[in-house]
């Protein structure tokens, strides 16, 4: 059974939860693959799982992490990736968003777009984000779409380390996909 108050919102396929110490298994899992660190555009973890547990764990009891990164639940509660926003600016009222999907199965059925139209509503809900940007490796033509789905439009370009990633952003004012309701946590 899950635990509700352990939820900051809910989709149509997904559900937004804080993170438990148990997701450590899956995070380490995703993050040392390498397919899924070039989508990141990361280094795979080579650490042994202890060494991760020990620095994931500190992260999740001392940092702000609890408040800005999360699981993504499918409908039957396995956890398939992560979201995450930072960066935040509360001059300008904007904040950087991130996802990854780690379970391939999951990939192309629509989670991912689910899952940021979740978060998008609680966060633009809060009042003080009027805009939420991302930035995407300029041949991950599946998450743009993805990203475009919720709402979000391409507003330029970047580089760093040699890689060119794709820049978009979603205003408060725009509308924003309807695939989601709103929890608040």
């Amino acid at each position: 059974m899950r635990v509700h108050d352990d939820v900051i919102a809910r989709g149509k396929k997904t559900v937004i939860r804080r993170k438990r110490m148990a997701d450590a298994a899956d995070e380490y899992r995703w993050r040392s693959d390498p397919e899924l660190a070039q989508y990141d555009a990361s280094r795979p973890v080579q650490v042994p799982f202890e060494n991760f547990l020990r620095n994931w764990s500190f992260d999740y009891r001392f940092t702000d992490m609890g408040g800005r990164s999360f699981a993504i639940e499918d409908e039957s509660g396995r956890h398939i990736g992560n979201l995450m926003y930072y960066n935040i600016d509360q001059t300008r009222g904007e904040a950087e968003v991130g996802i990854s999907i780690g379970e391939r199965d999951y990939w192309s059925g629509g989670y991912g777009t689910d899952a940021i139209i979740a978060l998008t509503r609680v966060l633009m809900a809060r009042g003080d984000i009027l805009r939420l940007y991302l930035h995407t490796l300029d041949w991950n033509v599946r998450a743009q779409r993805a990203f475009e789905k919720a709402g979000f439009r391409t507003c330029g370009t970047s580089w760093r380390d040699a890689r060119t990633f794709v820049v978009m952003e979603l205003w408060r004012e725009q509308p924003v996909a309807s695939a989601a309701a709103v929890v608040t946590a």
